[in-house]
């Protein structure tokens, strides 16, 4: 049995990458992700403001842990990959935020203020 140890709360399955070239393809991105383990699925930013950056969502979190520790600064088309665990709880403040700001700004054009 494979000693599972506990691990830190920002740690799980869903990895944010950037810094990536531009044209990547999501299949070069199966290569080299692929390679710790199983891919449930990735996503890869088109947008412009996205572009650059992938979400790479291992099935197993050991998996994700170990390629998170390993791709950290690995060169791609010389470019230095940035693995991040994604932010589940950060990314919804930020959305809280957003349209806590909003309703504000709603608020105060409705009342003239």
């Amino acid at each position: 049995v494979m000693n599972r140890t506990r691990l830190p709360k920002e740690v799980n399955r869903i990895l944010f990458v950037k810094n990536l070239p531009f044209k990547i393809k999501s299949e070069e991105l199966y290569d080299i992700f692929g390679k710790f383990g199983p891919i449930h699925q990735i996503r890869l930013g088109n947008a412009r403001d996205t572009r650059g950056t992938a979400f790479v969502v291992y099935e197993d979190i050991f998996d994700a842990k170990n390629a998170c520790e390993r791709l950290s600064g690995f060169n791609v088309a010389d470019r230095y990959l940035i693995v991040l665990y994604h932010q589940q709880d950060r990314m919804q403040k930020k959305l809280d935020l957003k349209k806590r700001t909003q309703d504000l700004q709603n608020l105060k054009e409705k009342y003239g203020v």
